[in-house]
């Protein structure tokens, strides 16, 4: 099953509504997701930290084991991906 949730710039806002975005992001910790931010870079990696800035990814691929930190103002959509078993 797959799951996309548009995050977008706007949402960001107002505290309250970056409170929801840090809330979404909680909900997914040790989940495997794709992250696409508003300047086209897509991240896919395990949600290992949150705070209420950024993001923490653990990258899955290529760069297997890197941690990519991303900045919720820069966070386009959120595509969970988990495996059906």
């Amino acid at each position: 099953m797959v799951q996309n949730i548009l995050v977008g710039n706007s949402l960001l806002s107002n505290n309250m509504e970056r409170q929801h975005t840090e809330n979404l992001f909680r909900r997914f910790k040790g989940e495997v997701v794709n992250i696409k931010t508003i300047s086209g870079g897509i991240y896919h990696g395990k949600i290992m930290e949150i705070t209420n800035d950024y993001v923490c990814l653990v990258e899955s691929g290529e760069t297997e084991g890197s941690q990519v930190f991303l900045f919720f103002i820069a966070i386009e959509s959120l595509m969970a991906v988990s495996s059906d078993t």
